[in-house]
């Protein structure tokens, strides 16, 4: 959580950053247990929502455009927010369609590995009728040849 620079926390001074930021034209300094980079990022993008309603109308008093900001802020949030909960429940059905996904595929590598084991046995027996039928056949000309 950052803090305005003169709040004092729970948490011990030096656990805690001080980052001087600039918004909307002031020097602020925010104390806050995240980094300086970080402190750094969330003041420039207060700066630029600030900016932003500045612009669209520059007779705002710097309160207002506060309040706005802080609106704006806040539904930013409220859609990132339900962006998030949308984006977990079509993770969770893709996870729900991969587990099944596998269980399928689990079941058809069993499939393949009984089919292939079927081929083989069946593979084999061909084998032995082809050399039964070669036996035959060898019979029948040697019983053809002393026949004529």
């Amino acid at each position: 959580m950052i803090e305005p620079g003169f709040c004092k926390g729970v948490i011990p001074v030096a656990a805690k950053n001080k980052v001087d930021v600039r918004i909307a034209g002031k020097d602020y300094t925010l104390v806050g247990i995240e980094t300086d980079e970080y402190i750094q990022r969330v003041g420039l993008y207060i700066d630029k929502k600030m900016n932003e309603i500045t612009r669209t109308n520059s007779k705002l008093s710097t309160s207002m455009v506060a309040v706005l900001t802080a609106i704006n802020v806040a539904d930013d949030y409220f859609k990132a927010h339900e962006n998030e909960s949308i984006l977990k429940k079509e993770l969770k059905r893709i996870q729900e369609e991969l587990e099944k996904l596998k269980a399928e595929n689990r079941s058809l590598e069993e499939e393949r590995g009984l089919l292939t084991g079927k081929c083989t046995s069946l593979q084999l027996e061909l084998a032995k009728r082809e050399a039964e039928l070669n036996e035959v056949r060898n019979s029948f000309d040697k019983v053809s040849k002393f026949m004529e």
